[in-house]
């Protein structure tokens, strides 16, 4: 697909949900993983038995930063991400514009990612898309996370 063709694909889904993931768990195995990389050991996201007792939930949470680092496997890139498009040489992650952390995801939760595209620009050499990701957290109504992302295609 030309560059032009992608254009218009996608200019005419602005405003709409292009993707929505499936749920994927949130457990105490990935909190400690995440743990591990950051650093980031905090009694409220690694210490069960301490959580029971002193935090609100009753359980520990993840990270904020965790459920932010799912956004790739929760948009659907993960796996590659330029098949739709036939012609994208790659997408690249070129940053976020807005985060908000607006519900905690307990142990056990699990968590998927709506994905409605806002923007679409075209910059030298491709299109920068901004989408707006929302993760959800199942049964609940106030989602976890709200992000504006941006990303490029490369042709």
């Amino acid at each position: 697909m030309t560059l032009e063709t992608v254009r218009a694909t996608l200019t005419a889904e602005l405003g709409r949900d292009v993707h929505v993931s499936d749920w994927v768990a949130v457990d105490q195995a990935r909190i400690d993983a995440f743990a591990a990389a950051t650093g980031d050991r905090q009694w409220i996201h690694t210490d069960p038995e301490r959580a029971a007792r002193e935090s609100p939930w009753r359980r520990t949470v993840a990270h904020g930063f965790l459920t932010l680092s799912l956004l790739p496997m929760l948009r659907g890139v993960a796996e590659g991400g330029t098949d739709r498009f036939p012609g994208v040489r790659r997408i690249v992650n070129y940053g976020l514009n807005r985060v908000r952390f607006t519900n905690a995801v307990v142990e056990g939760a699990r968590v998927r990612g709506r994905a409605k595209l806002v923007a679409v620009e075209d910059f030298k050499g491709g299109l920068q898309l901004t989408e707006e990701i929302t993760v959800e957290i199942e049964g609940s109504s106030r989602p976890a996370c709200v992000a504006e992302t941006i990303a490029r295609l490369y042709f």
